[in-house]
């Protein structure tokens, strides 16, 4: 783990494994890489690149009105570039996504994989309909009106962490106190792993820039092989935009994921890792024939069938 000078900006970058270089773009705004650690066990076939985007978890250097995806793109490339990778496999988030989507449409000869979880291409899934369904499945109006206010960057940095708290429950199939943001960063704390950064004035000014964004005109111009993934319970970026993503981007595989809400890499990891392995083994040759060993590439994934 350390940090490094990209662009003007402190990026907080972790780098573990071998194999095909992964780029893993945390969801959020706000958060970090630590949302997206379940997947380390990935690290055994890949060379797997956790960081923190600028304005987000531990990354400095820049003021938050600079978090554009103008900027959060090029410094993904800029890294890649420092890292020696000539093209590589990314991987994006929720919000993470977002920014997956716009590097793959900025950078095409950069990229040779694109797996999208629990994202969209389109911000009024959030914005105004996340919103809704939240009413359909019941909670209270209070709950609804802050879910509009939070995913609108109405706040106050005071008022984030009441309102994150309030919607936390909505985000898991299962609603537990191990998925509570407030838990994790305690846990992280006490010794359990690195511990969470959260950055409200990133989630606020994001939700702000993001208003009215939309690639869904342009993802016919992705070729690379992509992976769509989400939650069937996930009311930020629900099954059926997920079925939108899929259908127009050419080269695109659909997985939904049962029992899991808006972080299947947290309430479903076995299953998530499974689907990340079989995509990327069946997506096109040259990534495994780029590997130091293709034969074990392909017999981890049938290990991690059998396992399951």
């Amino acid at each position: 783990m350390q940090n490094i000078q990209i662009r003007g900006v402190s990026l907080f970058v972790k780098v573990v494994g071998q194999g095909y270089p992964l780029l893993l773009m945390h969801g959020g705004p706000g958060l970090d890489h630590t949302t997206l650690l379940p997947l380390q066990p990935l690290s055994d076939q890949f060379t797997l690149i956790f960081y923190d985007h600028r304005c987000n978890g531990r990354s400095e250097g820049a003021p938050v009105s600079s978090m554009t995806f103008e900027n959060l793109t090029a410094d993904a490339d800029a890294l890649r570039q420092t890292l020696g990778f000539e093209k590589w496999a990314v991987l994006g988030h929720s919000f993470g996504g977002n920014v997956a989507l716009e590097y793959a449409l900025r950078y095409p000869s950069s990229l040779s994989h694109l797996l999208l979880m629990d994202t969209g291409g389109d911000v009024h899934w959030v914005q105004h309909n996340a919103p809704e369904i939240l009413a359909k499945r019941g909670y209270s109006a209070a709950t609804v009106q802050t879910a509009r206010r939070f995913y609108n960057g109405q706040l106050t940095p005071g008022e984030w962490l009441s309102s994150a708290l309030n919607l936390v429950r909505a985000y898991a199939y299962h609603p537990s106190l191990l998925y509570h943001p407030s838990f994790l960063a305690l846990a992280y704390r006490v010794g359990l792993g690195p511990p969470m950064k959260m950055r409200p004035e990133a989630h606020i000014f994001f939700s702000q820039f993001i208003t009215g964004w939309s690639v869904m005109d342009r993802l016919g111009e992705i070729q690379v092989p992509t992976l769509v993934m989400a939650g069937r319970d996930d009311f930020l970026f629900p099954p059926e935009h997920q079925a939108i993503l899929a259908d127009r981007i050419p080269n695109a595989q659909l997985e939904i994921i049962e029992c899991a809400g808006h972080n299947p890499q947290v309430e479903r990891t076995a299953q998530v890792i499974q689907i990340v392995r079989r995509f990327m083994a069946a997506a096109n040759s040259s990534c495994a024939e780029n590997l130091p060993n293709a034969a074990h590439f392909h017999s981890a994934v049938q290990m991690e069938e059998a396992r399951l």
